[in-house]
């Protein structure tokens, strides 16, 4: 079992920056491929970055190639997601999610454990 808890949220202005963590508990968390997500009001939930078990591998939507990086620590069973040039299109609930496969390009049937979600909003 693992337990996701993501932090970092908050307002920020269009072109500005946000540092997401999801801190995970579990002997397992190494592992696990490791994924965020967003959902949007009214939109569907959508993959956003994934990263490998050991970090040597990244997949990210085109909506965010280029602005955003995710990384992880597998030492602190931390994941981040760093998100520079924020646009007001990025507002959404952000969600860490984990994976039993040790590589997911973010098939959300793939992902086992969803935290909670933080909000994450940009003004223009």
């Amino acid at each position: 079992q693992v337990q996701l808890v993501e932090s970092g949220g908050g307002l920020v202005q269009a072109g500005g920056s946000l540092r997401l963590s999801c801190a995970a508990s579990g002997r397992t968390f190494s592992s696990y491929a490791m994924g965020w997500f967003r959902q949007a009001p009214g939109k569907e939930r959508e993959v956003v970055a994934t990263i490998n078990w050991n970090g040597g591998n990244t997949y990210y939507a085109d909506s965010v190639k280029g602005r955003f990086a995710i990384s992880r620590d597998n030492a602190k069973n931390t994941v981040n997601l760093q998100m520079n040039s924020l646009k007001p299109e990025d507002t959404a609930v952000y969600y860490c999610a984990a994976s039993k496969y040790r590589w997911s390009a973010g098939t959300e049937y793939e992902y086992d454990y969803w935290g909670q979600g933080t909000q994450v909003t940009v003004s223009s």
